[in-house]
């Protein structure tokens, strides 16, 4: 019997060294839930910090810092379109739209426009008391782009064609020149009109440290432009314009790229009063998307490729910049 008492006894001192560890704990439970103390600060010292929450979620392709847009537009400095008609049928600015929504763009201007009282075409335009050179300069004020679209706006290979390449290079030079003057620096890129050009002109462009922008399957996609189609929507009777919008046609291209797992697009539009109308709805649809505009400088900072860069070297340099971007 003795032995039997020292057992309970024993047996005795466990429960009640067990029931204490389980006190203990429910107690921190109870106190952590119950009380904003200490054990409430203990616990959220424990979780990551929120920044590290956010580089974390910006890592994925699909993030708004992996995905971007850089809004072109050509043609131009055409007054009535940057700053809004004032005729009989008043239409409001490209660039009103574009500051409205935060967005910087590049613009493809024509040298010849960049000249003393010049405001446009007579005959296809109208005349707002804005001179071209007066809607570039606000342009640059107001922290959008200015590169080069030639002087002449002639397409590049007929004219090569008739009066040779050295002609090609002094046009481009001409227009680059006109757009110094303005902003006193010296444009990097070239978009040829309608995107036509000899491959040994774009050569020798390169070679003189221009990029030039085309819609060839040689440059890699990320890199190639998005031609929006937008002229095929001007006029009064336009023809072959995407159904059943500009920006529905301009989404629909995206999509295909997206599937291919390019998120990063150059946008070709064009100076046209159409155009602006269909802006606020396409850049509100991106930026619901999860893209971000950049400027082209920016854009190829992050994606783009030097200048006779292959494919493959385009393409590292595009993660690398990428995965730069997400951290």
């Amino acid at each position: 019997m003795r032995y039997l008492g020292v057992f309970f006894f024993i047996a005795g001192l466990a429960v009640l060294c067990a029931c204490g560890g389980l006190h203990s704990f429910s107690a921190d439970i109870d106190q952590s839930n119950s009380s904003p103390g200490s054990h409430s600060i203990d616990v959220m010292a424990k979780e990551p910090p929120p920044a590290r929450v956010r580089v974390a979620a910006s890592t994925t392709t699909a993030s708004p810092a992996g995905k971007l847009i850089a809004l072109t537009f050509d043609d131009g400095p055409r007054p009535y379109v940057l700053f809004g008609s004032k005729g009989i049928h008043p239409a409001p600015g490209l660039v009103d739209v574009l500051d409205q929504n935060g967005v910087k763009a590049t613009f493809f201007v024509v040298g010849w426009r960049l000249t003393p009282r010049t405001w446009g075409e007579p005959r296809h335009e109208e005349n707002i008391g804005v001179s071209c050179i007066d809607a570039a300069e606000q342009l640059t004020r107001r922290g959008h782009e200015l590169e080069d679209h030639t002087y002449s706006h002639l397409e590049l290979r007929s004219a090569e064609k008739k009066n040779g390449e050295q002609w090609v290079m002094q046009d481009v030079d001409r227009g680059a020149q006109a757009i110094k003057a303005i902003t006193h620096t010296q444009p990097r890129y070239v978009r040829p009109p309608d995107w036509i050009i000899t491959n040994d002109a774009r050569r020798d462009l390169e070679q003189q440290g221009y990029r030039v922008l085309t819609i060839s399957s040689e440059n890699p996609i990320a890199l190639r432009d998005v031609n929006s189609l937008d002229y095929l929507c001007a006029g009064k009777n336009p023809t072959g314009c995407p159904k059943p919008s500009l920006a529905d046609g301009v989404l629909k291209q995206l999509d295909q790229r997206e599937k291919k797992g390019t998120y990063t697009h150059i946008l070709a539009f064009h100076e046209l009063s159409t155009t602006t109308a269909a802006m606020p709805r396409l850049i509100s649809d991106l930026k619901a998307r999860g893209y971000r505009f950049v400027t082209l400088t920016e854009y190829m900072k992050l994606v783009g490729a030097k200048p006779g860069e292959t494919k493959q070297q385009a393409s590292a340099t595009r993660e690398a910049s990428v995965v730069a971007l997400s951290r």
